[in-house]
């Protein structure tokens, strides 16, 4: 379910517009009506549910951190980017959503993923407003983003990858002088190309499925980006190579707000169980078809 916000809803109950002042009663009696009538007021706001809003107070899950919506963890991440989370059928799925189904599983709550640009979730917006309580978008740990939010323990190790069409001879940076390359907007990949792709014109793309599109319809010559979606995406289309990887030594970490202890150390825990009961095997061999080396 993308983007489903919860609130409290209260119209079916009217609260009639009645002050003490109107309460009717013989003068010796009229203070002791009137805290009657006040007080028969106040319980029927309370009845009404209006004294909170859970849409816009975070609540507390049972002995956890404070979520921004009442029983359940709200996850933003950019679609799409296969096989980490992309839409199938209707439902956001993938490597991260299993792996923060974890960490909602030990909340007790369950989770709510929320498709956003991937500006606002590098640059730690999405976090500070209060859209999500956790980003998981295939994100690289760097020291910039570590000055937005704060990142979780590496989950994933990750290196740059080339994708060009199957049979094209282009399988290095030195062949990409004056080829059009496509790259994503705020990545890794990006910042890759933009120091070593001399002579190459670099095409932005806003997310990976245009990114991917543009290779495979020759929009670009080749694109860069990680390794995990592009092998997955030739897997799919035999028409597609990947013919380089650049070892950059990335690893994946998932981001809370600054100073959110309470729940980066849910999420740690969350990823530090899964490798020791071997759950996190089991989750990467469902989506990548194999054990992680």
């Amino acid at each position: 379910m993308i983007g489903h916000r919860f609130g409290t809803t209260v119209a079916a109950c009217r609260v009639p517009n009645v002050t003490p002042s109107e309460v009717r009663v013989p003068a010796s009696t009229r203070s002791l009506a009137s805290v009657a009538a006040l007080v028969a007021l106040s319980a029927v706001v309370a009845g009404c549910g209006g004294g909170s809003d859970n849409s816009a107070t975070p609540a507390a899950a049972p002995g956890g951190p404070q979520l921004v919506n009442a029983g359940k963890i709200t996850t933003c991440t950019s679609l799409p980017y296969e096989p980490f989370q992309f839409e199938d059928a209707g439902k956001v799925v993938g490597f991260d959503v299993d792996m923060i189904d974890l960490v909602a599983k030990s909340l007790n709550v369950t989770q709510d993923v929320i498709d956003t640009p991937f500006e606002g979730i590098q640059s730690g917006e999405d976090l500070n407003i209060g859209k999500c309580d956790v980003a998981a978008a295939a994100m690289t740990i760097t020291d910039t983003r570590k000055q937005n939010f704060d990142f979780s323990d590496p989950y994933f190790d990750a290196t740059q990858a080339l994708l060009v069409k199957a049979g094209s001879g282009i399988n290095d940076a030195s062949q990409l002088t004056g080829k059009k390359v496509g790259v994503q907007n705020s990545t890794t990949g990006q910042q890759y190309a933009e120091k070593n792709f001399t002579g190459a014109q670099l095409v932005v793309f806003d997310d990976l499925g245009l990114l991917t599109t543009a290779a495979k319809t020759g929009q670009v010559d080749a694109a860069i980006n990680d390794n995990g979606p592009l092998l997955d995406f030739v897997k799919k289309n035999p028409d597609m190579a990947v013919t380089k990887q650049f070892d950059t030594g990335e690893h994946y970490g998932y981001g809370v707000k600054k100073g959110n202890t309470a729940m980066a150390t849910a999420v740690n825990n969350a990823i530090s169980k899964a490798k020791a009961d071997g759950t996190y095997n089991t989750i990467y061999e469902k989506w990548f078809g194999k054990a992680p080396a």
